[in-house]
């Protein structure tokens, strides 16, 4: 392992992207600690630690803590992802739109054009809200949050968060674009692991105190191990539909029959539908933080992470993302008109409407292991912590993306130096990414 690290230091063309890389995260991670002025830190700590198993706390975790200490970049990546998944949902239901993707290189340049649109727009609306919010908010001894409210200071704050947003947009696609990796994801990536050593401290605190026993750590660690493995192991999984192609003559040139498969990921919708089930059963939660009103907080202490009705709900949003955001991504009729269109068939499947209907059979089948997969991995991790009572929350959506962009990376750094003749980090093993 130690060899397959000093060989990317060899390659001038992959040290450069890797530090690159390395050096816009550091950048991304100053910035997580560069307050927003006009807001008192003490009363607005004091406010999240009550706010943990709503959205607040999901977007913090995204954020990577930065929207607690509501730093510049409290905002995070969210707004992009948001706009992301917008336009891609777009795509199947607006014609022009739908043009665009189909026109190549200077469609998808429009395309992500409008996506940046859509992140500062999304950008303005939440940072307006946020900055009225906190208007409200009160410390433990009844201090404002925001000692001088005002209009001055929400402008302030949206101009700086939606401004935070958009230099972290910018972050991700030079990483993209130089450096290693999805820089968009590996943003996320960090944020989510930058409250690793956090949480290590608590749990070392608490089981020098006896608060935590030696053998509860020990079983969610080896649970976190094989959640981890099992992850890595579904993520690869694939179902390869055979395809044949005829003999064939194009022009002057004779093509022979050949044989090809189609690749079909177990997990095809990835994170989308963990993060989406989340947003919409933890709006309750969140209400319930600003409404002081008795049977409002009482529905929402029921919708949160660990209790029954909760995970009920969570598993059942889970299905129905994967199946509708497989649904919008993944189109049977375009491929077996595709498949036709180049002289391909699957054996034993008449070509056109037989094949879009085999698929279908098939993406159904995967999409209920995919929805059942990811809804073990993120149930059961928070109902067993949440029974040990740790001061870390190890949420199924936050290692679903960790290792995801962990495979992605590490699958893009084994590409270059085995097309360069080094050894990759997996000596025998062929890593595949989430793509």
């Amino acid at each position: 392992m130690l060899g397959a690290f000093q060989n990317i230091f060899k390659i001038p063309e992959l040290k450069k992207r890797v530090l690159f890389s390395l050096g816009m995260l550091a950048v991304y991670r100053v910035g997580c600690h560069i307050p927003t002025p006009g807001i008192d830190g003490q009363a607005l700590s004091h406010f999240f630690k009550q706010a943990q198993g709503t959205l607040l706390g999901m977007f913090d975790m995204f954020s990577g803590g930065a929207l607690e200490k509501l730093t510049v970049f409290a905002l995070g990546i969210m707004p992009y992802i948001s706009s992301s998944i917008i336009f891609q949902l777009l795509t199947v239901v607006v014609p022009s739109i739908e043009k665009l993707s189909k026109e190549g290189e200077s469609g998808r340049k429009k395309i992500i054009q409008y996506t940046r649109y859509g992140t500062i727009v999304l950008s303005v609306v939440q940072a307006a809200g946020i900055a009225v919010g906190l208007e409200s908010m009160r410390g433990p001894a009844g201090e404002l949050v925001v000692p001088s409210p005002g209009w001055g200071f929400r402008l302030m704050t949206i101009m700086t968060l939606t401004a935070g947003t958009a230099f972290i947009m910018w972050l991700g696609e030079q990483m993209s674009e130089k450096g290693i990796g999805n820089g968009i994801s590996l943003i996320i990536f960090a944020g989510i692991v930058a409250r690793i050593p956090v949480a290590i401290f608590n749990s070392v605190r608490l089981l020098k105190s006896g608060q935590l026993s030696l053998f509860a750590l020990l079983l969610v660690a080896a649970l976190m191990f094989a959640v981890i493995a099992a992850v890595v192991f579904v993520e690869r999984g694939q179902r390869r539909v055979p395809i044949h192609y005829a003999k064939r003559v194009v022009g002057l040139k004779t093509f022979g029959a050949q044989t090809s498969h189609l690749p079909l990921k177990v997990n095809m919708a990835g994170v989308i539908p963990p993060i989406f089930a989340s947003s919409i059963i933890m709006f309750p939660a969140t209400i319930g933080n600003f409404i002081n009103i008795p049977w409002v907080q009482n529905a929402a202490k029921s919708l949160s992470p660990g209790k029954f009705v909760y995970e009920m709900f969570y598993v059942a949003f889970i299905v129905f993302f994967c199946y509708f955001y497989t649904a919008v991504t993944f189109n049977p009729v375009d491929v077996a008109e595709n498949v036709k269109k180049h002289g391909g068939y699957i054996p034993g499947i008449r070509p056109g409407k037989e094949t879009s209907d085999y698929l279908d059979r098939v993406l159904t089948k995967l999409t209920f292991a995919g929805s059942i997969y990811i809804s073990l991995v993120c149930v059961l991790p928070s109902i067993l912590i949440g029974k040990f009572n740790l001061p870390f929350y190890f949420g199924g959506t936050a290692l679903l993306i960790a290792v995801g962009v962990g495979m992605d990376t590490v699958s893009q750094i084994e590409s270059h130096l085995i097309t360069r003749s080094y050894e990759g980090f997996m000596k025998g093993v062929k890593i595949k990414g989430r793509r």
